[in-house]
């Protein structure tokens, strides 16, 4: 599909994530990955600040308000926690939490898993996106995830290198 694969390798993709556990015929899977100069824990501490912000582009979907980039103390995600705020207002909802490893949640009719995991050069954040959804309609998901994980994503992995000094 177009768009499904960004930045992830063969293996990551053939990994298991939580969100493959709630939608178990996806017409939708969406891989997106970035390398993190910053060790696990680093990153961590970004991935669970998506639920303060979106860090994507928030001209479009935090009203033009700038996701925080300082470090915040948000606790660790818990199992019916909102997932993110967005448009002024809280957003889907955490549905499995692995501390330190991954956070799944749910929000707009998706599923979705960011996952981090070590790598050599410090961190991979991996995120998998599946929905059920028209066999039409996934492609064009596919390409509009894209771009705002591509973004968010980047963004994470920006803080967390600065967060450890290796920026």
């Amino acid at each position: 599909m177009i768009g499904d694969q960004w930045g992830v390798s063969d293996a990551e993709v053939q990994r298991h994530y939580g969100c493959d556990d709630l939608v178990l015929v996806p017409t939708l899977e969406a891989w997106r990955g970035v390398t993190v100069h910053a060790p696990p824990g680093v990153v961590w501490a970004r991935v669970r600040q998506v639920r303060v912000a979106p860090y994507s582009y928030d001209l479009v979907d935090n009203l033009g308000s700038r996701s925080p980039r300082q470090l915040l103390d948000v606790p660790e995600p818990q199992v019916g926690d909102p997932f993110t705020r967005a448009f002024g207002r809280d957003q889907g909802r955490v549905v499995a939490v692995v501390p330190g490893q991954e956070l799944t949640a749910q929000i707009m009719g998706a599923c979705m898993t960011y996952a981090v995991l070590p790598h050599p050069r410090g961190s991979r954040l991996v995120l998998k996106v599946v929905a059920r959804t028209t066999r039409w309609l996934a492609p064009l998901l596919s390409v509009g995830d894209l771009v705002m994980a591509r973004k968010q994503l980047r963004t994470l992995k920006e803080l967390a290198e600065r967060d450890a000094g290796t920026r």
